[in-house]
């Protein structure tokens, strides 16, 4: 069985919960930034440690006084904001418990999330998140107090609190230790209800110490990042916390579409992605360059890129590769480091495989994307690459404090300071999810090398074992082909089936650039784009590298181009966009008959149905 340790650099401390995490930053650097937020005028205005700690007392006497007590919950609905993270701290400190809820939930999922966790109260960023809550609020009668921060509650919440004295916050922060819950972040809900995983102070604490021990490089006073994931995630939440115990400058912006905006005023020196991101910023590119005319020289550039990156791992890079990199440094990759903001030196990329040809690429760009692995019970990372020890296509070693084990079926087993206290309330789902030794099953097939690097081969759950009896992870096919320009999402399907098939559908935002640099009407509906020769032959390129990487058994044999999209809304991606893959099954039953019914198992694609 293998196994890999890495011992916890810093010693636990079990009676330090999250509020000491920012009492020891204001101890070490008072007057350091801690955050920024914009200032009306395409800039941003620092908020130092002192400051922002200031702010969250005033804010926590305010939940005092309205009647929160130690222990209670307090629901969030709002997208990723300073007003966030200054709530996430001053809950904490008035000795409450944040849950947060997903900014695109629907008024069902609120009323699950409240009701499940006992939420007494409810915060939301704006009139529209509040009349989805006004829908079920009859069904929620324990929550009792509604806050609406962009109808200015949390002033009025600061008012509230004048008269409560700076003893009773200094209380009630203290009264939480390690072991006491800090939050509730329920799963995205892929495979049925969300479940409530129960965070404890020391997660968070015993993990983002050993983090910050670890990255010296990335994580530092001098270093900053702008947070543009929903911090209802586990991800996002968890490097907030990082930053704070780092010292490291925090910006938000929730809006995408001013991201390079915010990117090129911020300058950071460290992003937070999922891949997806990373293949968009590679695909824009490539189509803004197709669209001047100097698509054969992007192409060109990136080749060369890469080629060089492979080549300093192997040790030696050819004085004519070493030319070639210099020119288009200047001719492609600096114009890309730019629209980054131009000092991101890491990436920190996770929820699913990067893919060796970008992880290569923007390496080359100077951008090192440190890949890692976790889950909402790991507290986001059980494993990251180092930026001094790493490997492109794996997910790093264990994070300080953590061992992985590979299990007889080759699921990948957890142990340390990162693993969640179970599922709330639920104490069969609690026990599924360890084994007899306390180890924690993550679902995921996994395996890891002789130096201790881990890679992710795919969700258990997700195994296809064809009608032929070969073991499938769809993962392996899907990833390398959603990376295309004009792809949005893959389902591969085929268990107990004679052969591998996938369901695919375009990416709405990409498609219209890709058919105008190749001479079509950009306007083209999703149904007619999806039959189109060119649109076609392109996706069957995408298949035919991903069938490239696989033997014959395991590869796609025939594709569906769907004249929709799969979204939130539709019920068929999660809040973090991770696909519903049973619900899609379901839904596109007829279509995945269609690829089934007497036809050869050669790499095509037939009409869909929906």
């Amino acid at each position: 069985m293998q196994e890999f340790s890495v011992p916890a650099k810093v010693p636990a401390d079990p009676t330090a919960n999250t509020t000491d995490l920012l009492i020891a930053r204001v101890g070490e650097t008072p007057d350091g930034a801690l955050f920024a937020i914009p200032d009306g005028s395409g800039g941003w205005r620092d908020v130092t440690a002192r400051e922002f700690h200031r702010q969250v007392v005033a804010l926590a006497k305010g939940f005092a006084a309205a009647g929160v007590q130690p222990g209670d919950k307090i629901g969030i609905m709002a997208r990723t904001s300073y007003e966030w993270t200054l709530i996430d701290y001053a809950v904490w400190f008035a000795g409450a418990v944040l849950v947060p809820i997903y900014d695109t939930s629907a008024p069902a999922q609120i009323q699950w999330n409240l009701t499940d966790s006992g939420a007494t109260s409810v915060i939301f960023e704006s009139v529209e998140h509040f009349s989805r809550f006004d829908e079920i609020r009859s069904e929620v009668p324990a929550v009792t107090r509604v806050w609406t921060i962009g109808s200015g509650d949390l002033g009025k919440l600061v008012e509230l609190g004048r008269e409560v004295p700076d003893e009773e916050i200094e209380r009630r922060r203290r009264l939480a230790t390690g072991a006491d819950l800090a939050t509730l972040i329920y799963t995205s809900g892929s495979t049925g209800s969300p479940k409530g995983c129960v965070l404890t102070h020391s997660n968070f604490v015993e993990l983002s110490r050993n983090a910050v021990a670890s990255f010296p490089e990335v994580l530092n006073p001098d270093s900053s990042t702008v947070l543009f994931i929903t911090l209802s995630h586990v991800f996002a939440r968890f490097i907030s916390v990082l930053a704070v115990v780092a010292g490291a400058k925090v910006g938000h912006q929730p809006d995408t579409s001013k991201l390079v905006e915010s990117l090129g005023s911020f300058q950071p020196t460290f992003l937070l992605a999922v891949p997806r991101v990373f293949e968009k910023v590679y695909n824009s590119a490539e189509q803004t360059a197709e669209a001047g005319g100097k698509g054969k020289i992007f192409r060109s550039a990136a080749a060369v890129a890469v080629a060089h990156s492979k080549a300093v791992d192997a040790g030696h890079v050819p004085f004519g590769l070493k030319l070639r990199f210099a020119l288009f440094d200047r001719l492609v990759y600096g114009k890309l480091r730019a629209r980054l903001g131009g000092r991101v030196k890491y990436a920190i990329s996770g929820s699913a495989p990067l893919g060796l040809y970008l992880g290569h690429f923007f390496r080359s760009l100077g951008i090192q994307v440190l890949e890692g692995w976790g889950l909402t019970e790991t507290t986001a990372p059980v494993s990251v690459n180092l930026p001094s020890h790493f490997k492109i296509g794996k997910v790093g070693l264990p994070v300080a404090g953590n061992s992985v084990r590979v299990a007889d079926d080759g699921e990948l087993l957890v142990k340390g300071v990162c693993v969640f206290d179970g599922y709330w309330h639920d104490e069969a789902a609690t026990k599924a999810a360890f084994d007899d030794d306390g180890w924690f099953r993550t679902g995921d097939f996994g395996t890891i090398d002789d130096e201790g690097f881990i890679e992710i081969i795919g969700r258990k759950k997700e195994l296809i074992i064809t009608a032929g009896g070969k073991n499938i992870a769809p993962a392996q096919l899907e990833d390398p082909i959603r990376s295309n320009t004009v792809v949005g999402q893959v389902v591969v399907v085929g268990d107990r089936r004679p052969f591998v098939a996938a369901l695919i559908t375009l990416d709405e935002e990409m498609l219209p650039v890709w058919l105008q640099n190749h001479g079509e009407d950009p306007g083209l509906p999703l149904a007619e784009a999806a039959k189109h020769p060119k649109v076609l032959a392109e996706v069957q390129r995408a298949i035919d590298e991903a069938n490239s990487r696989v033997s014959r058994a395991e590869s796609i044999r025939k594709f569906a181009i769907l004249g929709t999209t799969w979204t939130e809304a539709s019920g068929h991606l999660t809040p973090k966009l991770s696909i519903k893959r049973g619900v899609i099954t379901k839904d596109f039953a007829d279509t995945i008959e269609a690829l089934y019914q007497d036809a050869p198992s050669d790499t095509q694609s037939v009409p869909a149905g929906g």
